[in-house]
């Protein structure tokens, strides 16, 4: 809890601990199999953050029963049965409620070695930081919302947050991870923040390498950016040092609140290029070295 890691873990025996999460939100786009997709996507997420294996799952829902066609909601879970299969994940059951406002999303059970737990807090100073999925997932939403992206914008955002981080999990299995989350509401920075924060080590963002969604940065630069950007930026300000020439647009893409976003992992300079190689190959193709881990600034994120 007080280094706020992705999810729980307990340990059952010597050899098998259990990671539980549980995360649920209201939808983000109109189709509603999408919609469960994502959802699922998203919860699953925090098990691969923490270096485990989901195995069984739990449908959380909240449904307007008398506004809303039921057939919306069993799309909706058919969407989620849908990510759980492709994970291999089983669905035990779950629970719903009848609400004003629609909600669904899942609790979810994993398996780790107990001496395989992979920390978001952990970084070594020189350690490369390596993102696996493009930023801009809440720029490019309100952009939907607001009627302004394009069908192949909506289809390329919807693919990405429907993208499971398990292939970038199992690559991770075989190079020693010094740290991991997923990026997720509180965006890149927000949780690089969590990564730091009390350590002594600072970190160096390479903003110019970071990967952004096609479209991203133009939807920035004319205001689309959802709310959540300027709380996560309110909140981390105090840990950021950058240089005067990085524009507030991009400030704000590495402040915007991911939906089911990439991993984000720290990993020793003389293994990242075998790792980033490995990543690519699995298809993995936006994962890139956004930063780097130092000991000059403990506590510091330094955008270049």
């Amino acid at each position: 809890m007080g280094t706020a890691d992705d999810a729980g873990v307990y340990q059952v025996s010597p050899d098998l601990a259990l990671i539980q999460t549980v995360d649920f939100f209201t939808p983000i786009v109109d189709d509603p199999y999408d919609f469960g997709c994502i959802a699922a996507t998203n919860a699953l997420s925090d098990v691969y953050a923490m270096g485990g294996v989901p195995k069984t799952a739990m449908n959380l829902v909240a449904f307007p029963l008398g506004t809303m066609d039921i057939k919306v909601l069993r799309d909706i879970l058919a969407g989620g049965l849908h990510i759980l299969e492709k994970a291999g994940t089983v669905l035990l059951g779950g629970h719903s409620i009848e609400d004003d406002e629609l909600k669904y999303g899942l609790s979810v059970t994993g398996f780790v070695h107990p001496d395989k737990i992979l920390a978001n807090q952990g970084l070594l100073p020189g350690d490369h930081l390596i993102l696996t999925k493009p930023l801009g997932t809440g720029i490019m939403n309100t952009a939907v919302k607001a009627g302004l992206a394009s069908a192949g914008q909506i289809r390329a955002v919807t693919k990405l947050m429907k993208t499971l981080n398990r292939d970038a999990a199992e690559v991770m299995t075989g190079f020693p991870i010094s740290a991991c989350t997923d990026v997720t509401g509180f965006g890149l920075l927000g949780h690089l923040a969590e990564m730091i924060a009390g350590t002594r080590v600072g970190v160096t963002v390479f903003s110019d390498r970071v990967p952004l969604i096609s479209g991203a940065m133009e939807f920035a630069g004319m205001g689309l950016v959802p709310g959540g950007a300027f709380r996560n930026r309110k909140f981390r300000e105090n840990m950021v040092s950058s240089h005067s020439r990085i524009s507030p647009v991009l400030r704000d893409l590495l402040f915007d609140p991911q939906t089911s976003g990439g991993l984000l992992m720290g990993c020793p300079e003389n293994h990242s290029q075998q790792l980033l190689n490995a990543l690519h190959r699995q298809g993995i193709s936006d994962a890139t070295v956004i930063g780097q881990a130092t000991d000059v600034q403990p506590g510091v994120m330094t955008i270049v």
